[in-house]
C-alpha cells in the first residue's frame, strides 16, 4: 500500500485507484479490509495502514472503484476503565463513507465486550475475539463529486417548513407506482410537489435520512426504529429509502425536483449522538476507531450523555467539528440541499453558550455554510437554550407551541387561564425571545414529530404510548391538549364540531403568525396516530396496519374524509392569506408605534368593545379571546379574531380609523369549499362561533 494524500479523509477515487484515510489518534494500528467476492462468499483481504501523518493513517490502492465494499480494523489497547476500547476484531464502518452495504446483526459478535446475546448482555471489561465481520454493514467506495445547484434562495420571511418522513410522506400514495411509494424517488414525483405547493411549502424538513439502524433493546421487543435518530454514518443516505441500487443519485434527482418546483430541502441531521448507544453498546465505528476521542467522557470512562441514548458526540473536539463540517459540506454541494435542522443542537458544545462554540463558529465561518438556513432544537436532556443560537441560526420555538396550545386548549382542559399575553407575544414574533435577532429567527410550530399531531391534540388529554411496548412510559406526560370532554375518537358530532374547529383556529395561528411557520406531516389533512405523542417505532415486518402501526398513522393518508378535506382547503387558504399580505411585513419585529402619516400602528390589539386594549384586559386572567390588527400595507391590513371560550362571542370591530371596509376571508367554523365572505362596515358587531378564528381583511382608500 502506497502512501496516500492525507489532506482529504475518507475513500477517495482517482484515475487509477482510490486514496483511504481515517483519523484515530490513539491507535497502534489500522487495516484496510477489503471485501471482494468469490465463489459466491465475500473473502477480506486487508492491508496494513503503515502510512501516517499525525493522527491521519492513510493509503492508496490501485485499482481500487466505486463499488468496492470495505472497512477498517484498528489496532490498540483494551482500557475499558479509561475510556479505550480498541477491538481489531471489530470490522468499522468508515466515518466518512457515503454508502453502506448490508444489515446489521443483532448478536453477540457485533459488541466489543464479551456480550452473551443480541442485546449486549455481558461483562463490559473483558474484550471480546469473535470476528463481526459479515453482521455489520460494509461500506462502499462511491465518486460522486460536487455539482452545480440550483437553489431557489427563498427569503426566510417567505418560507413556510413542511416537516416530513420520507417514507410517511408518500408511502400511501397510489398516484406512484407501489415500488417506488416512500422513496426518495417519490419525493420528487409531480402529486408530492403538487400536494406540498397546494399548502405554500417553500421548504421540505426531512426526518434523518443519513444511514441509521435500529437500537438493540427496541429490536429485541420486535420493534424498528421509524424515525432514523440514531446515526451510523454521518454522510450515507439510507439505502432503505430508495427505490434504485444507487440512493446517492435518486436523491441528488428528488432534490433537484424539488428545486424546480420552488421548494427547498432541509435535513434533520443528528451529529450529537451514534448508533454505538452507551459502553454496552455495538462496536460499530467509532468506539473502535478512537473511543476516548470521538465520545465525551468522565475520568473514569464513563460516557457523558446529555442526549439520552447512551452517548455523545465529541463534537466540539477540532476533528469532530472537521467530520460535522465536512459531512455537511458533502449533503450541500453533492447532494444539494438548502439547510439543516439540528437534533439536540445544546448537546454539540460544551461551552455555556452557542455563541462560544466553535462548532458554531466554524459554520458561520465557513463561506458556503454561512448562506444557508441553519436550524437548532436549542435544547437537550441537561439544558435548555432557547434564545442562546447567534445569526445565522434559527431555533425551534416551543414556548410559541406552548402559548398557542394552552390559549386553545391547555386552559379548557385544566379550568382556568392566565390571560393572552403569550398568545400576543407568540403571534407577533416571540420578540420577548429573539429581540435583537428578528422575528424569523423564530421556527413557529404546533405539532411536530415528535408528540401529538394536531388532530390528536384535540382528542386525546393522556399519551397512549402502548405501541411502543414500553408500558406506556415513554413520551411526554405534558402535552397542553385537550380532548373536548371525550377521551378518544367519538360519534358526539357536538365534540366533533368543537375539534374540527380548533384544529382549523389553531392552524390559522400558526399560518398567520409572525416568524416562520412548520407544518408537521400529516396536519393538513387531520392525520392522527391514535393518541401516540412518541410515534418513533414501528413493528419490524408488518403487512397491514394495526394498533401496533399506530393505525397507518405512521404515513401520510392521502384518501381524505370531509373533514380532512376541509382541513386541506383551510391551510390551503391560510397559505394564499399568508403569501399575500403577510410575507413582506413579518421580517422585522412590529413597533406598535403611530405611524405619521398613516395614524395608525402596524400591529394592535383590540378588546371585545372594538377598542386597543389596556393594562386592565392584559391583565385579565380570564380572558379569553383576543383581535389583532397587522397592517399589510398602506391600503389593507388584516384582522384576526380569535375566540378560545366556551360560548358564542361578539366582536366589535375597529372604528374607520383602521379601515373603511371588512371583510371576512376565513372563518373556522364553516367549511371552506362553501363559505361565502361576509361583508362588514367599522364598529359592526360581529358573531364568532365557540372555540373559532375568524380572519378579516381590511381596506381602505385613505
Amino acid at each position: 500500500m502506497l502512501a496516500a494524500d492525507p489532506r482529504t479523509l475518507g475513500a477517495t477515487v482517482t484515475e487509477g485507484g482510490t486514496n483511504f484515510a481515517i483519523w484515530s489518534n490513539a491507535a497502534d494500528a489500522v487495516e484496510l479490509c477489503l471485501f471482494n467476492e468469490v465463489n459466491g462468499k465475500l473473502v477480506e483481504t486487508r492491508f496494513a495502514m503503515s502510512h501516517r501523518n499525525g493522527p491521519i493513517w492513510h493509503g492508496y490502492l490501485a485499482g481500487v472503484r466505486p463499488g468496492q465494499r470495505y472497512g477498517y480494523r484498528v489496532y490498540g489497547p483494551w482500557q475499558p476503565e479509561h475510556g479505550v476500547r480498541f477491538n481489531a476484531a471489530k470490522l468499522l464502518i468508515d466515518p466518512y463513507t457515503h454508502c453502506l452495504d448490508g444489515q446489521l446483526h443483532y448478536v453477540p459478535e457485533i459488541y466489543g465486550h464479551a456480550a452473551i446475546d443480541g442485546v449486549g448482555t455481558g461483562d463490559l471489561t473483558i474484550r471480546d475475539d469473535r470476528d463481526s465481520a459479515g453482521k455489520v454493514p460494509y461500506s462502499v467506495v462511491t465518486d460522486h463529486r460536487a455539482r452545480e445547484i440550483n437553489r431557489p434562495l427563498v427569503p426566510w420571511a417567505k418560507t413556510i417548513i413542511y416537516e416530513a418522513h420520507v417514507q410517511g410522506l408518500t408511502a400511501k400514495n397510489l398516484e406512484i407506482p407501489e415500488n417506488e411509494r416512500g422513496t426518495y424517488k417519490a419525493l420528487g414525483h409531480p402529486s408530492t410537489i403538487a400536494h406540498l405547493k397546494s399548502i405554500g411549502t417553500t421548504a421540505v424538513e426531512l426526518l434523518p435520512i443519513a444511514a441509521s439502524v435500529t437500537e438493540p433493546g427496541i429490536y429485541a421487543r420486535g420493534r424498528k426504529n421509524y424515525w432514523g435518530y440514531n446515526s451510523l454514518a454521518f454522510s450515507a443516505p439510507n439505502a432503505n429509502y430508495a427505490s434504485t441500487s444507487d440512493p446517492i443519485s435518486e436523491l441528488q434527482v428528488a432534490v433537484d425536483q424539488l428545486h424546480n418546483a420552488g421548494i427547498e430541502v432541509i435535513l434533520d441531521v443528528v451529529y450529537n449522538h451514534t448508533a454505538e448507544g452507551g459502553v454496552g453498546g455495538p462496536t460499530l465505528s467509532y468506539k473502535g476507531i478512537d473511543n476516548k476521542a470521538y465520545y465525551r467522557q468522565d475520568a473514569n470512562g464513563n460516557y457523558i450523555d446529555v442526549t439520552g441514548c447512551g452517548n455523545t458526540f465529541a463534537a466540539s473536539n477540532p476533528h469532530s467539528v472537521r467530520q460535522i463540517i465536512d459531512s455537511l459540506r458533502w449533503w450541500v454541494e453533492v447532494i444539494g440541499v438548502d439547510g439543516f435542522r439540528f437534533d439536540l443542537a445544546t448537546a454539540l458544545y460544551t461551552s455555556n453558550s452557542a455563541f462560544n462554540s466553535s462548532l458554531m463558529s466554524a459554520i458561520e465561518s465557513d463561506s458556503v455554510l454561512r448562506n444557508l438556513k441553519m436550524i437548532a432544537e436549542p435544547w437537550d436532556i441537561s439544558r435548555y437554550s432557547l434564545g442562546d443560537f447567534p445569526h445565522p441560526w434559527r431555533e425551534w420555538n416551543d414556548a410559541y407551541r406552548d402559548s398557542v396550545r394552552q390559549f386553545w386548549l391547555g386552559d379548557l382542559e385544566r379550568g382556568y387561564g392566565e390571560g393572552v399575553a403569550d398568545i400576543a407575544n407568540s403571534i407577533s414574533g416571540s420578540s420577548s425571545i429573539f429581540y435583537y435577532r428578528g422575528p424569523t429567527s423564530s421556527i413557529n410550530f404546533i405539532a411536530a414529530h415528535d408528540g401529538f399531531t394536531l388532530h390528536d391534540m384535540v382528542t386525546y388529554n393522556a399519551k397512549h404510548n402502548e405501541a411502543n411496548l414500553e408500558n406506556n412510559a415513554d413520551g411526554s406526560d405534558s402535552n397542553r391538549s385537550w380532548n373536548v370532554g371525550i377521551e378518544g375518537e367519538t360519534d358526539d358530532l357536538g365534540v366533533n364540531t368543537i375539534r374540527h374547529w380548533l384544529k382549523k383556529s389553531m392552524l390559522a395561528t400558526l399560518m398567520l403568525s409572525s416568524g416562520v411557520p412548520m407544518l408537521n406531516m400529516g396536519d393538513e389533512v387531520s392525520r392522527t396516530q391514535n393518541g401516540s405523542n412518541n410515534g418513533y417505532s414501528l413493528p419490524i415486518d408488518f403487512k397491514d396496519e394495526s394498533d401496533a402501526t399506530l393505525g397507518g398513522g405512521w404515513a401520510l393518508p392521502w384518501d381524505l374524509n370531509e373533514q380532512g378535506k376541509d382541513i386541506l382547503a383551510a391551510v390551503q387558504e391560510l397559505a394564499k392569506i399568508r403569501a399575500t399580505y403577510l410575507a413582506d411585513v413579518t421580517s422585522e419585529f412590529f413597533t406598535g408605534i403611530v405611524d405619521e402619516g398613516t395614524k395608525r400602528k402596524d400591529i394592535a390589539w383590540f378588546s371585545l368593545g372594538g377598542h386597543e386594549m389596556g393594562d386592565d384586559h392584559w391583565q385579565d386572567e380570564e380572558k379569553r379571546s383576543i383581535t389583532v390588527f397587522v397592517e399589510a400595507d398602506p391600503n389593507r391590513g388584516l384582522l384576526l379574531l380569535m375566540n378560545s371560550s366556551n360560548a358564542e362571542t361578539v366582536f366589535t370591530l375597529p372604528d374607520d380609523t383602521w379601515g373603511e371596509a371588512f371583510r371576512c376571508i376565513f372563518d373556522a367554523s364553516k367549511v371552506v369549499a362553501t363559505y361565502e365572505p361576509a361583508i362588514a362596515a367599522p364598529q359592526a358587531k360581529i358573531t364568532v362561533a365557540q372555540h373559532s378564528a375568524q380572519v378579516w381583511l381590511v381596506t381602505r382608500t385613505r
